[in-house]
């Protein structure tokens, strides 16, 4: 992402539609869910929170550490922070969705690194996969967390 760009531009460019227009969210779930790959999925998923994640988290950590553990500390970190609002608004600790976009950030990696596409297939058969992984790790997060936690 450029520097230059600014929250409207960057939604536009993943939505395809501007920032707050009548598709926005049909764009973005039909975009992500239909991604050829896992890492496209989250490309396209929620562009207003990768936005701020990619200025404040991800472009800073990219200076100093190589772009795979930067990309695993920014699903960690917007981990924790959906686990701090959690908590607030049960007003107990809960760290759930640290370990789960941990895992989801791992499943990226290693799909981007064994250059895993499903391109080829329908939007509904990519979707159903996307889907399926997202089901996959929040299963594995949750029986690892009711079992061995």
């Amino acid at each position: 992402m450029k520097s230059s760009l600014s929250l409207s531009q960057y939604v536009k460019k993943r939505n395809g539609v501007a920032l707050g227009a009548k598709y926005s969210m049909r764009n973005m779930l039909w975009r992500s869910f239909g991604a050829k790959s896992f890492p496209l999925f989250w490309h396209y998923w929620n562009p207003i929170w990768s936005y701020y994640l990619s200025r404040n988290v991800m472009r800073p950590l990219r200076v100093f550490l190589p772009a795979s553990l930067a990309i695993l500390i920014t699903f960690l970190i917007s981990g924790a922070l959906h686990d701090l609002a959690v908590s607030l608004v049960k007003w107990q600790v809960t760290v759930f969705f640290t370990p789960w976009f941990g895992l989801m950030g791992l499943i990226v990696l290693a799909s981007s690194k064994l250059a895993v596409s499903y391109g080829n297939y329908s939007w509904l058969t990519r979707a159903t996969i996307n889907a399926f992984i997202i089901g996959i790790s929040l299963y594995s997060t949750y029986v690892i967390e009711k079992f061995y936690i």
